[in-house]
């Protein structure tokens, strides 16, 4: 008698969706495109980056990647084109993950130390655009000098989250968590649990208790 799929507790095999199966291919691939043909900074081993994702090819040698990274879907890594200087303005730490829809845009310098994870949706922007002559539309007016960007090791940043450097640098030690949908635009110290915005510190991990404690 054959199973009967819709009576509970019985029992069917479930089959990769084909449709699955050609986008890991074309990861596969256009991960193997990337590291023979884009001049990377830098570009490890096990480096798995998504066919959807945006890297132009004339902005790669600023862009450098450790081992075992991930890029989602629909990530998109961009140099400002007024950046100067030679070098890697984006550098991403052994087994950094980047989620879908995530964008990392520099103009001088962002760093994801190792083990980094970024949700779906998450901006790091070490620039903005600038909009101080009101006669001239922005788009026109180009990007301001902005600063730079350092997220330390094991950190978690939540969707919708924002990481944002106009000047100087700007650094969230590691082990930290900033929260879904926080602002972030000034630095916080290691083991933090960063939210809202503007962020705020909320918890810190107090070494001596040995436990997450809250901030007044």
């Amino acid at each position: 008698m054959l199973d009967d799929p819709f009576r509970p507790g019985c029992r069917r095999a479930v089959f990769p969706d084909p449709k699955h199966m050609l986008s890991r291919a074309a990861t596969r691939l256009n991960s193997l495109w990337l590291r023979s043909n884009y001049p990377f900074a830098a570009f490890g081993s096990r480096v798995v980056v998504h066919h959807s994702c945006d890297i132009q090819r004339s902005m790669s040698k600023a862009i450098s990647f450790g081992d075992d990274i991930i890029l989602g879907p629909d990530v998109w890594l961009n140099i400002a084109c007024d950046s100067g200087g030679g070098g890697a303005k984006i550098v991403l730490g052994n087994g950094c993950l980047v989620g879908r829809r995530s964008t990392l845009s520099a103009k001088n310098c962002i760093v994801l130390e190792a083990d980094v994870i970024l949700a779906p949706s998450v901006l790091v922007m070490d620039h903005n655009h600038a909009f101080e002559d009101i006669e001239r539309p922005i788009h026109a007016q180009g990007v301001t000098t902005g600063g730079r960007i350092f997220i330390g090791r094991n950190c978690w940043l939540g969707h919708g989250a924002a990481i944002v450097c106009n000047h100087g640098d700007l650094s969230i030690g590691r082990n930290s968590v900033v929260g879904a949908n926080a602002v972030v635009t000034k630095s916080f110290p290691p083991y933090s649990v960063i939210v809202g915005n503007p962020a705020r510190l909320l918890r810190r991990f107090d070494e001596e208790a040995g436990k997450w404690l809250r901030v007044e």
